[in-house]
């Protein structure tokens, strides 16, 4: 398809890779960019399937040869943005580390994506997500009081690791266009996961949380700001952090507000919690969602991938699509005069190596 979005007209080389880097190349793609990543000859593709490499074009490329390194490099001088995800020195190794490719590009925005970053004591050991939110204290803040909850892969790799990569290539290359400079972003997971955790910090700073989890207001120790389970196993959030908001749940569920005030300090929040608790199981989450969905309670049903792709609501935005018979989200945000779109499935390794380098290097 034709490109479309507002970065229509920006061109990003990605080195392949695992998790964030790829995710952030999949957002500006989404958003318009020429995206070409580079693989290894004979590598295989995931087809349809490979929801996080959608929209972009590949050149294969055995970069220990001289002459194809040469083709990364003609290409690297081509680009607005480059993107890798490996560990600190390899690229240094390959022959396209930072100092080589602003040789060759001045105006380039080097995008480097690590967990540990490309300095500090731990920047050469191997580690994923979960090791990384671990260290900046987002991993220990996130459970009950018996144990931290692992939110998916979430926190890290795409929160505080593949946003933070696009934010700051982005805000780099306004500065290259502005200036003519290039520089190297070093988008670090455990600097942004720490970024992330920046409402909790402000929080502890003014006495309103405690290191103790499971035992604070947004982290479901409150009985206005949680999950409960229903009579049919399903589960249902209700948050109403605001006095009318609780006030108007009370009312709706007959659940005694006055005996249980939606009071900060923590007061009667686990007895209260047992009491909604007790409430909330004894009907169904369809019950609950009859009585409180699209009300100011500040509800929603807590659904899995099948039932969010088919509620109301998401149906209505369109915040999924299928692309060649698979499910995905749809480009996010959106723009009212730009909107982005998925530029195609995910290439197979090489198919677009002829045509990449027409219309990149044949100028």
């Amino acid at each position: 398809m034709k490109a479309q979005g507002p970065l229509k007209g920006v061109k990003v080389v990605e080195f392949v890779g695992l998790g964030p880097a790829p995710f952030c190349a999949m957002m500006l793609s989404d958003m318009g960019a020429d995206v070409v990543r580079i693989d290894r000859p004979g590598a295989l593709g995931l087809g349809a399937a490979d929801v996080l490499g959608r929209g972009r074009r590949s050149v294969a490329l055995d970069l220990k040869s001289e002459a194809e390194l040469e083709i990364a490099l003609r290409l690297i001088a081509s680009a607005d943005i480059l993107l890798e995800g490996y560990r600190p020195g390899v690229m240094e190794r390959l022959g396209l580390g930072p100092d080589v490719a602003l040789a060759r590009n001045p105006a380039l925005v080097y995008g480097r994506m690590t967990g540990w970053g490309q300095f500090g004591p731990l920047a050469h050991a191997a580690g994923h997500d979960l090791n990384y939110i671990a260290l900046t204290g987002a991993l220990g803040s996130i459970g009950d009081t018996d144990k931290p909850t692992i939110p998916l892969n979430l926190v890290g790799d795409f929160g505080g690791g593949a946003m933070y990569l696009g934010f700051g290539v982005l805000a780099a290359m306004h500065h290259a266009r502005a200036t003519g400079e290039g520089q190297v972003v070093d988008a670090a997971i455990v600097d942004g996961a720490a970024s992330l955790m920046a409402s909790q910090h402000q929080l502890a700073a003014l006495g309103l949380w405690s290191r103790d989890r499971g035992t604070n207001l947004l982290d479901g120790a409150a009985h206005f700001y949680t999950v409960y389970e229903c009579a049919d196993g399903g589960f249902i959030s209700v948050g109403p952090l605001e006095p009318e908001f609780y006030t108007l749940l009370c009312e709706k569920t007959g659940f005694d507000g006055g005996k249980w005030p939606a009071d900060w300090s923590g007061k009667g929040w686990p007895e209260a919690k047992a009491e909604l608790a007790a409430l909330f199981k004894s009907q169904s989450r369809d019950h609950w969602c009859d009585l409180l969905e699209g009300s100011d309670a500040c509800f929603a049903p807590v659904l899995d991938f099948e039932e969010s792709a088919t509620h109301p609501h998401m149906v209505e935005r369109g915040v999924y699509v299928e692309l060649d018979g698979v499910r995905q989200a749809a480009p996010a945000p959106r723009f009212s005069r730009t909107p982005g779109a998925i530029q195609g499935q995910a290439p197979t390794p090489g198919a677009d190596h002829e045509a990449v380098l027409a219309d990149w290097l044949d100028d």
